[in-house]
């Protein structure tokens, strides 16, 4: 036999598409070539795969061999091929029977002595196998990740001779032990009881977090803003478990995967205000995923917003929309699902003290118009809430109130609350065209009050359709079956906030 197919996956976003390895031998002078669009890292794995089946006690034949990478279109990258086409110059020169290979697919990466190391973006590839009902080969390093998604048909090995041992019945690899969603359980996250007074804060918190909706805080320093937006992730419920996977899937092709903060636990990211447009959506020679991708089904916090550059908080207007981020490059085009709740903060001019009952602020009527507009309105409109974080003063702070309320609690109410959403639809952050309406129905009264409220605070039709959805999540915490007007009221009084900083 001097031909062999063996299966593999590459990595294109956090998809991972099917690839054939089809491996040739023939006469002529020996030689080695890969053809299928193959990029450098996957042209050099021609010098790893000889050294580690040399290595590993095999023959490397002398002959001419032909590897194919099928689709041809599609490109391939990275060193995830090297453990199948080391597998297909085995099978193609008889020292593996091709029947070993059938209904299976690998993947790893080989060192010079034959052993495997870890790769990114394994579980999509895991994913795609159990979808195809195939039994799929992956690295050791791999073996906890794969388990989040493998149902007893995912094998793992440390080296190319235990591979080979495994297909020739030698001795045979334990299957990789599914793990169940709830063997993980929820990650550590701060809680909401460590936070003193902030009453108004706390409140919009559990509103932001029970319609998922976004959330700009604004205050002077120290007054806990970013306190506050830590809280947030553990005011979320556990993430279902494929939704949890769709989320361990962005993190694994990143390369940022991790069971120990539980993985069921929503995700919190904060970049840092000098980060670049690619650090927050992602992009790259080779397209990854940014800070909103990471993000996904989580929370992006982002402290001192008028701190970052203009031009980088633009490009999140698009992905806070449409919930996916697309990256266009001359030879591919990656889609990253986004669908991220955001969190700002912000001080109320340069110095931080504009407002503050105790410190005066240095900052001319000029420095102040001049950073709040550093935030373009469009960015500001995206945001649900904007909610003022006031200075406490010493006695909140050093004498506590008893009975502060904990996250597991509002967790409890954001829980009933987001079931009773999506058995309307979707999420009240979501919610578009007739099923807001419907939702979000108002009486007469309502209806006057909402239309005086857009005339004297020049609300934009985005900005009505978000106060609608706050004010229904509003009515869905009190049990109420209608938008009311106390609803509304509230709903707007988080854009008053926001007119009365612009003006």
């Amino acid at each position: 036999m001097s031909f062999a197919v063996i299966h593999t996956r590459a990595r294109v976003g956090v998809d991972a598409p099917a690839v054939t390895v089809e491996t040739h031998l023939s006469g002529g002078l020996p030689s080695l070539s890969i053809v299928g669009m193959p990029e450098a890292g996957v042209r050099e794995s021609k010098d790893r795969v000889r050294s580690a089946l040399l290595n590993s006690g095999f023959d490397f034949p002398a002959r001419r061999i032909t590897i194919n990478l099928a689709p041809a279109d599609l490109p391939k990258e990275g060193s995830r091929f090297d453990l199948p086409i080391a597998l297909g110059i085995l099978a193609a020169s008889g020292q593996v029977e091709p029947e070993a290979v059938a209904g299976m697919e690998f993947l790893g990466e080989l060192a010079l002595d034959g052993s495997l190391r870890p790769l990114e973006g394994i579980l999509p590839a895991v994913m795609g196998a159990r979808g195809m009902e195939r039994t799929i080969m992956v690295p050791a390093g791999n073996a906890d990740e794969a388990a989040l998604a493998s149902q007893e048909d995912t094998f793992a090995a440390d080296h190319l001779l235990g591979v080979c041992a495994h297909l020739k019945g030698e001795q045979r690899l334990a299957a990789i032990a599914p793990r169940e969603a709830d063997d993980l359980g929820q990650g550590a996250v701060p809680d909401l009881v460590d936070v003193q007074g902030q009453h108004i804060p706390k409140r919009a918190l559990e509103i932001a977090a029970a319609g998922g909706h976004n959330l700009l805080f604004h205050g002077p320093p120290g007054t806990g803003k970013s306190m506050l937006a830590s809280r947030l992730p553990g005011l979320l419920p556990p993430l279902a478990r494929e939704v949890a996977l769709e989320v361990a899937s962005v993190h694994s092709v990143a390369g940022s995967f991790s069971q120990a903060r539980g993985w069921r636990t929503p995700p919190y990211r904060a970049p840092h205000h000098t980060a670049s447009a690619v650090a927050l959506v992602g992009g790259g020679s080779s397209p990854r995923p940014g800070e909103i991708s990471l993000a996904h089904r989580g929370v992006l916090f982002l402290d001192e917003l008028p701190e970052f550059d203009r031009k980088v908080l633009e490009v999140l207007r698009e992905p806070m929309e449409s919930g996916e981020i697309v990256i266009s490059r001359a030879n591919t085009r990656v889609t990253f699902p986004a669908r991220f709740q955001v969190v700002g903060a912000m001080n109320p001019c340069p110095c931080g003290y504009e407002g503050h009952p105790d410190i005066a602020c240095r900052c001319s009527a000029q420095q102040v118009l001049r950073y709040q507009s550093r935030l373009s309105g469009p960015l500001m409109d995206r945001f649900d809430m904007h909610v003022g974080v006031p200075v406490q003063d010493g006695r909140t702070l050093l004498r506590p109130e008893k009975g502060e309320t904990s996250s597991a609690e509002v967790r409890d109410r954001v829980s009933r609350l987001r079931t009773l959403q999506h058995q309307r639809g979707a999420l009240n952050a979501e919610l578009a065209g007739d099923a807001l309406h419907q939702a979000c129905a108002l009486d007469s009264e309502g209806e006057t009050l909402l239309e005086q409220a857009m005339g004297r605070l020049g609300l934009s039709a985005r900005a009505l359709h978000r106060v609608l959805r706050v004010s229904r999540t509003i009515a869905d915490l009190a049990g109420a079956e209608r938008v009311e007007k106390a609803h509304l009221v509230e709903a707007l009084g988080y854009r008053l906030q926001s007119g009365a900083e612009s003006g």
